[in-house]
């Protein structure tokens, strides 16, 4: 394809993007069997393609386009915006798996394309990457373990990819920058609206050392619908989903919901059991749609599929109870601290021989975990937490 063609295919794609709402399952139908620019000349034209009318108001859209248009560059060419479509050089192309899937939510179809902030390009930011997601109304605990995973993905030159929004989101935006990592934040509305507005700055520190994305032109707000439009593009982006905290009727489900249909690796981390801001996170763990994951060596084990490196074993504290040996630790479980009991009495609590019991007693008081009062035996020292 030549520069020219591809100029005018990306011109396309992008006035198309003003006509049809990014998402819609139909726009998703009518581009398998015909060219984006055959659908925009129908929605500019008589409204009907091969026969079937296009939505009306794809054709109100089509009616004002080149003043839309017009404002979208503006606004994009004000803050740094590029457009980015399949066949550039940056294009990421696990958006198009997109395209095979049923629709969930209302919700179909590949991007017509992306429009980035960003110094990175994005094939080479997103060729390894992972979503973290998770509740607004975050918990102190999964703020900090997402961060955390985050950081650890960072470290180990994994990209983030998250949706910029209060609580996980933030928090694995944070992680990623902390550890000086790529992280991308994938908005609801337009690139160039900072959304919330509180997280402005954070965006910005995003796009100075990755990228700040959207498929809404330049202008359009963020509403409900759209950040479950948003969510597909998170999933599609990233080679596995972590849930870290979420109620049951959570909206970061849905981007699990979109990852296990795209094939990407899902995963969660586990919350309080009486948490209902984990109870989804458990929901889909218990079902078997997710992975539990509590870390990022975790995650890095679960992307990387059979041969992978085992994550490392978490280093076990150990304590003097464990070095007691077995004989000696039974023994000292048969003490209490309220009761004095005589040598046979241990012996018969714990299953050993009298003459077993009373060395072990002996050893036990040498140690200072037991006490002789008399004939008997009685606890002074846990030796579990020494």
């Amino acid at each position: 394809m030549s520069p020219a063609t591809r100029r005018s295919e990306s011109d396309v794609r992008r006035r198309l993007s003003l006509v049809a709402e990014p998402g819609d399952p139909r726009l998703r139908d009518l581009l398998q069997h015909h060219e984006p620019g055959a659908v925009l000349r129908a929605a500019q034209g008589r409204g009907v393609l091969a026969g079937r009318p296009l939505p009306a108001a794809w054709q109100e859209r089509a009616a004002g386009l080149d003043d839309a248009d017009t404002v979208a560059l503006a606004r994009a060419e004000s803050v740094g915006l590029r457009w980015v479509v399949p066949g550039d050089d940056e294009w990421p192309e696990p958006l198009g798996d997109l395209d095979h899937v049923e629709p969930l939510g209302g919700t179909a179809g590949a991007p017509l394309g992306l429009w980035v902030r960003g110094t990175v390009r994005l094939d080479e930011a997103l060729s390894a990457a992972v979503a973290i997601v998770g509740a607004r109304a975050a918990t102190t605990y999964g703020l900090g373990l997402a961060g955390e995973i985050a950081a650890g993905l960072g470290d180990a030159g994994v990209a983030v990819v998250s949706g910029a929004a209060f609580g996980i989101d933030a928090a694995a935006h944070r992680g990623a920058l902390a550890a000086r990592g790529t992280t991308v934040a994938v908005l609801a509305g337009g690139a160039d609206l900072p959304y919330p507005r509180a997280h402005a700055s954070l965006l910005d520190l995003i796009a100075a050392g990755g990228a700040v994305v959207s498929e809404q032109p330049p202008g359009q707000v963020a509403i409900r619908a759209r950040f479950l439009t948003r969510n597909r593009l998170i999933a599609a982006l990233a080679g596995g989903t972590v849930v870290v905290e979420a109620a049951a009727r959570s909206g970061s489900l849905n981007t699990l919901h979109w990852a296990d249909r795209l094939g990407r690796t899902t995963m969660g981390t586990p919350g309080p059991v009486t948490s209902q801001m984990s109870e989804g996170v458990h929901l889909a763990l218990r079902s078997g749609e997710a992975e539990l994951v509590t870390r990022a060596d975790d995650v890095l084990e679960s992307l990387g599929g059979i041969g992978a490196e085992p994550a490392p074993e978490p280093v076990r504290r150990t304590t003097a109870y464990d070095r007691l040996g077995p004989d000696a630790a039974r023994t000292l479980d048969g003490l209490r601290w309220s009761e004095t009991l005589t040598t046979d009495q241990v012996a018969r609590r714990v299953g050993l021989a009298g003459s077993q019991a009373q060395e072990h007693l002996t050893a036990l008081v040498d140690a200072g975990y037991a006490e002789r009062l008399g004939d008997g035996w009685t606890l002074v020292r846990r030796a579990d937490l020494a």
